[in-house]
């Protein structure tokens, strides 16, 4: 294991407990948590050096991340 690995599984189990149990419940702290258990995810599929399912994971969380700031924007803030 390399510390990519290592980083990302840390990263992702940090990112799992913050989306399940968030302390406050507005949209861009949500959105900000479901951010970092995607990095770890990022930085696992770094490791494996897995080229297209990493290309496939930057352009899916671009455009996840575009609609979903734009849904807050529309609901204004909590």
């Amino acid at each position: 294991m390399n510390a990519e690995f290592i980083l990302g599984i840390a990263l992702l189990a940090i990112g799992v407990l913050a989306v399940a149990f968030p302390r406050d419940r507005t949209y861009l702290t949500r959105l900000i948590n479901l951010e970092i258990p995607a990095f770890g995810l990022l930085l696992i599929m770094l490791s494996f050096d897995e080229m297209l399912a990493l290309l496939t994971f930057i352009a899916v969380t671009g455009i996840s991340t575009f609609v979903l700031v734009r849904i807050i924007e529309r609901r204004g803030p909590a």
